[in-house]
């Protein structure tokens, strides 16, 4: 009986988890990433459109991200997009295509990244306990229904909150590689 709740938790952890990666890969290092730009959105035919469906990223040096619109006249829509971005980017417009040099970090700026990574961090922390709250939750209203004994009840418990920590030790450990990579000059 507790099998479906203990799935559901784990996958629901599994999401925050990848969301947690997905958000951290857009904080920028000193390294060029296309996914730096993830979170740019242009003003495409009246709908905010991700930089990637209107562009061909490419990566062609490691201090260097050009951007090619599809459509020539989305450049300057690009660039001011850029410019007005909180990722202190100053993208060169040749009429065709933008470079986007990846400048070096100051240590300053490295420090509020890692700041932001550990906010990101924390967030992502509180979605995986409030996963296992549910889950336990679900786990006591099935006791208290009288669907399962009290030992099921505790076993439940105890494998979500083995999950848990899984899943928090994963979010750890890539919270620690991408605070590495951060502060590596």
């Amino acid at each position: 009986m507790t099998k479906p709740v203990i799935d559901q938790a784990r996958v629901r952890m599994e999401k925050s988890l990848m969301d947690f990666q997905r958000e951290v890969a857009s904080i920028r290092t000193g390294r060029a990433s296309v996914s730096v730009l993830d979170s740019i959105r242009v003003d495409y035919y009246g709908t905010p459109t991700p930089v990637n469906q209107v562009a061909t990223l490419g990566v062609p040096e490691p201090q260097m991200i050009t951007v090619q619109p599809w459509d020539p006249t989305l450049l300057p829509v690009l660039e001011k997009a850029i410019l007005s971005s909180d990722l202190g980017l100053n993208p060169a417009n040749d009429g065709k295509i933008l470079r986007v040099p990846i400048p070096p970090l100051t240590e300053e700026r490295r420090k509020e990244l890692v700041k932001q990574l550990h906010k990101v961090l924390e967030t992502h922390r509180m979605s995986i306990r409030n996963v296992r709250r549910d889950a336990n939750d679900a786990t006591k209203k099935l006791m208290k229904d009288k669907k399962i004994s009290e030992d099921d009840d505790k076993r439940a418990h105890d494998e979500v909150q083995k999950l848990t920590d899984r899943e928090i030790e994963k979010l750890d450990q890539a919270s620690k590689a991408k605070e590495k990579e951060i502060m590596e000059l």
